[in-house]
């Protein structure tokens, strides 16, 4: 959610925002709600005085006038009660519109309308081609198969479609990505949390995936409660409805979760292997800073330096991408995506995304910190990018590690995860 102030003094750059990112909301009718809802309140006050002042005159008047004071009274009590009623109403349209309004993307954040748009902005690595293996290249999952780690087949009759069964060393090589990206950012002064996955909706709202992405989530109606997508959900809100102190700031938080996708707009969509699946585990990194969007870059590059730090201990080919405006979703105002190499794909495939929202989801929180040469409350800016996520990342790890003789090879940095296991050969199903 952005400042209402904004709206009010600047519509012509919300409406450039939200064309900009390709979304809808009308503009003008925020802003026609809002200035009944002040006249509502303006009224409210001046009959409040007014009612404070008939209080008064009724006790001094003559026994013969109380009566048609009494009446002036009654008729301003009616009338607030009826002002409150239109208030509830103009304020609860207001928030649903006000839901309904992006952020205003950082000027440098290149314009475009969606993926084919986006920017590349480095690449690392050495990307290897199916045809170049110099054997009889396999993808992920049919080498999955034949080492008997991955079963799709028992996950679809277990969960039904777009689910999977990692097993021996595939459940090992999942568990082992993880744990290195764990390690790495407690190394680099994270603090681990561990989380619900089920949230409360306003958790949801409060950082922005309610109400446009509803469809997109496992949704638990009778507790009024959903499946979290991302660690970034409850993290984000760890702090939320509370003043923290700016000396407290930055938070820096790493959480492990399980993530739950209903993919409702993938349908037919990458359904092969391990791409576009409805539940996965993911390393999510958050911080909280406070409101200076050039403390907030700089976090943001750090965070992102991060995710690199793990693709290039896994010696994984990569590229960085900026995701132009059209593409970066409601409440970011700068984002950067990760794509890893995907061999089988003959294309790099999305594996990570670094966002940047200044206050959006803090206003939605009520996610504040206390100025320390003001002492004002002020809304806090927060960030967060995915450390990696599995088993997505099986992907390229074990189509760039392949053998001609069906084998995988573990990275280096997989190892001392792995009891110092080398190599991946088939298993006994």
């Amino acid at each position: 959610m952005i400042d209402l102030r904004l709206i009010r003094e600047h519509p012509d750059l919300v409406k450039q925002a939200a064309a900009q990112k390709n979304m809808s909301v009308d503009i003008d009718r925020i802003l026609a709600v809002d200035a009944r809802r002040r006249a509502l309140e303006t009224e409210f006050n001046d009959l409040r005085f007014r009612q404070n002042q008939a209080g008064e005159q009724i006790a001094r008047a003559p026994k013969e006038q109380r009566a048609e004071l009494t009446k002036a009274m009654s008729q301003i009590k009616a009338r607030l009660k009826e002002i409150d009623a239109e208030r509830e109403r103009v304020e609860a349209e207001l928030h649903a519109l006000m839901l309904l309004v992006p952020q205003i993307p950082d000027p440098s954040a290149p314009v475009g309308r969606d993926a084919s748009d986006n920017v590349e902005v480095r690449r690392v690595g050495t990307p290897q081609r199916r045809q170049e293996f110099g054997f009889d290249f396999r993808d992920h999952l049919d080498l999955g198969l034949h080492l008997g780690i991955i079963d799709i087949d028992r996950g679809v009759k277990i969960a039904g479609s777009r689910n999977y069964v990692l097993r021996g060393a595939g459940a090992q090589l999942h568990e082992a990505v993880l744990r290195l990206a764990w390690d790495l950012m407690i190394a680099r002064g994270f603090v681990p949390l561990t989380v619900p996955v089920l949230v409360n909706d306003r958790l949801m709202e409060g950082t922005g995936f309610f109400p446009l992405h509803r469809d997109e989530v496992y949704l638990c109606e009778r507790d009024g409660q959903s499946l979290v997508g991302t660690a970034e959900v409850p993290v984000t809100g760890y702090h939320s409805d509370e003043i923290l102190e700016e000396a407290e700031l930055p938070k820096l938080y790493v959480a492990r979760s399980t993530c739950f996708r209903r993919e409702a707009g993938a349908a037919g969509k990458d359904t092969r292997g391990l791409y576009r699946i409805h539940y996965f585990d993911k390393i999510e990194q958050v911080v909280i800073c406070k409101a200076d969007p050039a403390e907030s870059a700089q976090w943001h590059e750090a965070i992102l330096a991060n995710a690199e730090a793990v693709l290039q201990a896994l010696e994984l080919p990569y590229r960085v991408m900026e995701v132009c405006t059209g593409d970066m979703g409601q409440g970011k105002v700068r984002m950067f995506d990760i794509e890893t190499w995907m061999p089988s794909r003959d294309a790099y495939g999305e594996t990570h995304s670094a966002s940047r929202f200044h206050d959006f989801q803090a206003r939605r929180l009520n996610l504040r910190y206390r100025r320390g040469d003001t002492g004002k409350p002020e809304f806090c800016h927060t960030l967060n990018n995915t450390v990696i996520a599995s088993p997505r990342i099986l992907i390229p790890l074990l189509e760039l590690n392949q053998n001609a003789d069906g084998s995988v090879t573990v990275p280096n940095a997989l190892r001392p995860y792995m009891g110092g296991l080398e190599r991946i050969g088939p298993e006994r199903h």
